[in-house]
């Protein structure tokens, strides 16, 4: 992917990037800024075309957005004036489905992410997890092939977000969803990943990927119990200083060319 500038320069955003998604996988991507974590999910997403190459999803190609791939944003894009139930069902009442096929679901999907009590608040009455609850199950109404997560939980205070990485797992595990999670966050990458790609930036690119057992340790259990694992801190420590030795090196390039 590159972005040309105005002034005949250009930005290569992401170069060289090859990877195969198998239907069901948890893939976490994470790096330093600028790595194009955000734009590989965006050409993902069908919001972005690729200068060069193809993107495929069961055999076809992706040139636009489509409901087979839903999107989770960091805030949740909700409609604030709407109650929760009718974000949850706003795809499939767009889609021009009736009630009989759709209301069973969205009830069920809320009493998955533990709103049914709440189906009839507005939007803004909602916290920040409760919200982002609102927008996973709005997603899951639409019963899309692919989940595409860009930072969903990086609002959240630590103990929300430790509940919502629980529910993403409870979730991938129950509906067998394909699942990309774009995060900064080391810890949550090796959380919910059961494979992980580290980028690096300038271009962007995939760096080292792994392959991690920590998203099925975590389905229904105590993350903080998973993160005591011995191979969690050595993976952990291992990637922070592989991000902190590309951070260093863009700062001196940035001061150099200053």
């Amino acid at each position: 992917m590159r972005f040309d500038l105005p002034n005949g320069d250009y930005v290569q955003a992401l170069q060289d990037v090859s990877l195969e998604l198998a239907q069901g996988e948890l893939l976490s991507v994470l790096g330093p800024s600028g790595c194009g974590k955000t734009t590989l999910l965006n050409i993902v997403a069908g919001f972005l075309a690729p200068t060069s190459g193809d993107i495929t999803l069961n055999g076809h190609a992706v040139t636009e957005p489509n409901a087979e791939r839903g999107m989770v944003f960091q805030q949740g894009a909700l409609f604030e004036w709407m109650s929760v139930r009718d974000n949850v069902s706003f795809g499939p009442r767009m889609a021009g489905k009736p009630q009989s096929e759709w209301g069973a679901n969205v009830d069920h999907l809320l009493d998955v992410v533990g709103l049914q009590d709440f189906k009839e608040k507005a939007i803004y009455e909602l916290s920040g997890g409760m919200q982002q609850r609102v927008a996973l199950a709005r997603c899951l109404a639409n019963d899309p092939d692919v989940i595409l997560m860009d930072e969903p939980l990086g609002a959240l205070d630590a103990l929300t977000r430790e509940k919502m990485q629980g529910l993403v797992l409870k979730l991938w595990k129950e509906t067998g969803k394909t699942i990309i999670l774009i995060t900064h966050s080391v810890e949550e990458a090796l959380l919910l990943g059961e494979r992980l790609l580290v980028m690096a930036p300038r271009p962007g690119r995939i760096h080292k990927e792994y392959r991690l057992p920590f998203a099925d340790l975590g389905v229904g259990a105590d993350l903080r119990e998973v993160k005591k694992h011995p191979e969690f801190n050595e993976r952990r420590e291992e990637i922070l200083g592989m991000i902190w030795d590309m951070e260093e090196e863009i700062m001196g390039r940035t001061e150099g060319e200053a």
